[in-house]
């Protein structure tokens, strides 16, 4: 099978995939309680990865509880791989999301936070939202680089959401996300930045081989008594150690 054929299977694989989530989230989840919706997450991520040709490779183990997750941001795929292991987080994710076609819905039935980066003061809207999570003992997952990045380097981490873990003295667990094939340490296929599109990006992700997620869940910090900055510079130091080795 040549790659494009390949690709083409990928793709098709991926639709159906995505529309038997659509079902399950309009049939099914009224009537399952949050941790039957959460084994679905899980279940279904994982699967999503796997049709589309992306293995998973996890080190280490969430935190229990109330949890903020922080991750470096390569791909739209890091949603992806992260519900696949942590599929009681919630993410918070850029307003654009409610307008993609068919996956907004699924990011929806995930109760994820939208943030409108345009405008200044919903940042504070959305770390109230946040800190009530966080209280509740859920766990809520963020990209602090505020973008996504080539995942060769990291870029400067916005401390405005950690103010909701430190108002609720919530641990914060850094992520180190990275994506290799078979031919790279750090895949370019997986890359999503610039003006690439999200049709783009996933020819690209379905033309690739051996495609691997590597997902590491190092040891969490604690919030109490510490500048949401400083807090910040060390869960980026945290990551970029990971990523460094």
């Amino acid at each position: 099978m040549t790659i494009r054929l390949r690709a083409v299977w990928r793709l098709l694989r991926c639709l159906a995939h995505i529309l038997r989530g659509l079902g399950l989230v309009l049939f099914h989840f009224d009537g399952l309680d949050a941790a039957g919706r959460h084994a679905r997450v899980g279940q279904w991520s994982a699967e999503m990865l796997r049709v589309i040709g992306i293995a998973m490779q996890v080190e280490g183990h969430v935190q229990p509880g109330g949890v903020l997750l922080a991750a470096n941001h390569v791909s739209w795929l890091d949603i992806t791989a992260l519900h696949a292991v942590v599929p009681r987080a919630r993410f918070v994710s850029k307003a654009d999301i409610q307008s993609w076609p068919l996956l907004s819905r699924l990011a929806d039935a995930a109760d994820t936070l939208y943030l409108q980066r345009e405008r200044k003061r919903d940042a504070l809207r959305v770390v109230h939202l946040v800190a009530q999570a966080l209280s509740e003992g859920q766990a809520v997952a963020v990209f602090p680089e505020g973008t996504t990045s080539d995942g060769r380097a990291l870029l400067p981490f916005h401390a405005n959401l950690f103010q909701a873990a430190i108002v609720t003295s919530t641990p914060v667990q850094p992520i180190a996300l990275r994506f290799s094939d078979a031919h790279q340490p750090i895949s370019s296929a997986v890359e999503f930045i610039g003006d690439t599109t999200l049709v783009e990006s996933l020819w690209r992700v379905a033309c690739a081989e051996g495609l691997v997620a590597h997902i590491t869940l190092l040891p969490a910090r604690p919030s109490v008594q510490i500048e949401r900055r400083a807090l910040a510079q060390t869960l980026r130091d945290d990551i970029a150690a990971r990523l460094a080795r």
